[in-house]
């Protein structure tokens, strides 16, 4: 589960113009279609194939509930991919994206300043090139921690050197113990 990777798609899905398959035949049903065959959707659930039959002949209707949250996350990552990758590009260049976090965040400075870590809870437009920046690291397969690294750049950059009119002597800011993430497009 990855908590940076999951706000990015849940910004993203935001963006749907068509309401994602809810029952779970309906999503199975979906899945067949993009895989082209029960068997594909069999190994990627990890469950057999005449179960996958079963949900599209509508036999069954109810998943077990990390079965319903495999499936559900599947299916969102394949819905409306044009409307996602819309999206992601007006964020990269021109909406930027929101980051709002609830975190321990410190940074180290220069001796005489307070790098305490405290809790803070910062609401941060960031500019496209950091929203291009995560969307590009995730599609490529960076680990959440690789993600919040760029996030914790892009707050020390635009929230604690507000775009380098401040705080020059700032060398890094760390992100820590997140109670809350969530990222807006």
């Amino acid at each position: 589960m990855s908590m940076f990777g999951d706000g990015l798609d849940a910004a993203v899905q935001k963006a749907f113009t068509r309401p994602v398959p809810k029952s779970a035949p309906a999503q199975m049903r979906y899945l067949v279609r993009q895989l082209k065959g029960t068997k594909a959707v069999a190994q990627m659930l990890r469950i057999s194939q005449r179960t996958v039959e079963r949900y599209v002949k509508d036999q069954i209707k109810k998943p077990r509930p990390d079965l319903a949250a495999r499936l559900e996350r599947e299916v969102k990552k394949r819905w409306q991919p044009q409307i996602r990758a819309q999206a992601r590009q007006k964020a990269a260049t021109t909406g930027g994206i929101v980051i709002d976090t609830r975190a321990r965040i410190g940074y180290t400075a220069p001796i005489g300043t307070t790098d305490e870590d405290r809790l803070r809870h910062l609401t941060v437009a960031l500019p496209p090139q950091y929203a291009a920046r995560l969307f590009d690291a995730q599609e490529q397969g960076a680990t959440d921690q690789q993600l919040q690294q760029i996030a914790a750049e892009a707050l020390k950059e635009v929230y604690f050197q507000d775009s380098g009119r401040r705080a020059g002597q700032l060398e890094e800011v760390r992100l820590t113990g997140i109670e809350h993430l969530e990222f807006d497009l």
